[in-house]
């Protein structure tokens, strides 16, 4: 009996970040070819900014995937990106179930299976898809690209890196160890990892607390460029730390002046306060545990007020709304979705 002939489903789908593809991604895959005639990798992540939790692009994490296949494997994959959605499960649900329809066609009728690894909480998704037979995928190689992507920018040893990773793909890695964005990626790991030594002696895990502005001014967002990492040259919200002697209130206002030189009276921004939320995700901030409360600030009309970047920000920027919804692979952690979340409410 021919393999073909004993493949259960017309097709497997099988999500990940893959940031790298590593053995155990190659593991699943080769499970999901034995299960199916054709298999759909959605690689996830594929609107973020380069950071080390998201350091290679789509372009580059599909070159890497198809260099550890065969010619015969990478004819019956196709490669397709899905975008986040910190905050609505929902929308990367149909965002994902897009990119499958877009790379299989009409599914009506067709057996269709999922595969995946339960390996923590993040795997709730996996249960998403009750019109997909789930298939769970054996773990013998139990692998963190967490891991490798701290060894790779920490610079140790390449052994670990070398065993973890197929050897087209540490190939691929050792080539872009040589290029200035790795230089980059390397400057934030070590600001992180200094970051977090400095409250490592804490008697317990330590949650810091931020604030926000979000102002939108006659069709217009302010924005700021960061100066400083992590984040270095992404643009964000004006926001951050509050001061133990102050409201959260006052603490956004504080930095929305710092960093924008924003002139407007402070009777007229807390009259134009038109809504506040937390945001929460757990891995929200490289930083750490990092809890923001988000405000917005609207005037439908007007002249646009002078603004000047300054303090943590190298630039202070009004910016459409048209050219926000085309950046979210240029802002700094999850401040496109905080964004998002308020602009689809005015």
């Amino acid at each position: 009996m021919s393999p073909a002939s004993i493949r259960r489903f017309d097709a497997t789908v099988f999500i990940g970040r893959f940031q790298p593809p590593h053995r155990g991604h190659l593991q699943v895959l080769r499970q999901a070819l034995a299960s199916a005639s054709q298999v759909c990798i959605l690689i996830g992540s594929t609107d973020k900014p380069r950071t080390i939790k998201d350091p290679f692009s789509f372009d580059e994490r599909r070159e890497m995937l198809a260099s550890m296949l065969s010619e015969e494997e990478r004819a019956r994959i196709t490669i397709a990106a899905v975008q986040d959605s910190t905050y609505n499960d929902n929308d990367w649900l149909r965002w994902t179930q897009d990119a499958v329809a877009a790379q299989l066609g009409e599914t009506a009728g067709r057996k269709i299976a999922l595969i995946g690894h339960e390996k923590d909480a993040s795997s709730y998704y996996l249960r998403m898809f009750p019109q997909w037979e789930l298939i769970e995928a054996d773990a013998t190689e139990d692998i963190s690209a967490t891991e490798i992507r701290e060894q790779l920018f920490a610079e140790r040893s390449n052994s670990f890196v070398q065993w973890a990773v197929p050897a087209p793909v540490f190939a691929w890695l050792e080539q872009f160890r040589k290029r200035p964005e790795f230089a980059q990626l390397k400057s934030e790991a070590e600001f992180i990892a200094g970051y977090k030594r400095k409250w490592a002696a804490a008697p317990y895990a330590v949650t810091f607390v931020t604030v926000d502005a979000l102002v939108v001014h006659s069709g217009h967002i302010l924005l700021v460029r960061r100066r400083s990492e992590p984040g270095r040259g992404l643009w964000a919200l004006p926001g951050g730390f509050v001061n133990q002697d102050e409201r959260l209130e006052a603490a956004c206002v504080r930095e929305l002046r710092e960093e924008t030189g924003l002139k407007i009276p402070e009777p007229v921004m807390r009259g134009s306060l038109k809504d506040r939320q937390v945001f929460d995700h757990p891995q929200r901030s490289l930083r750490g545990r990092t809890i923001t409360h988000a405000f917005l600030f609207h005037f439908p009309v007007g002249e646009l007020p002078r603004v000047k970047g300054s303090d943590d920000a190298d630039k202070a920027q009004w910016i459409p709304l048209n050219v926000l919804a085309t950046m979210r692979n240029v802002m700094f952690e999850d401040h496109f979705d905080i964004a998002h979340h308020f602009l689809s409410k005015l």
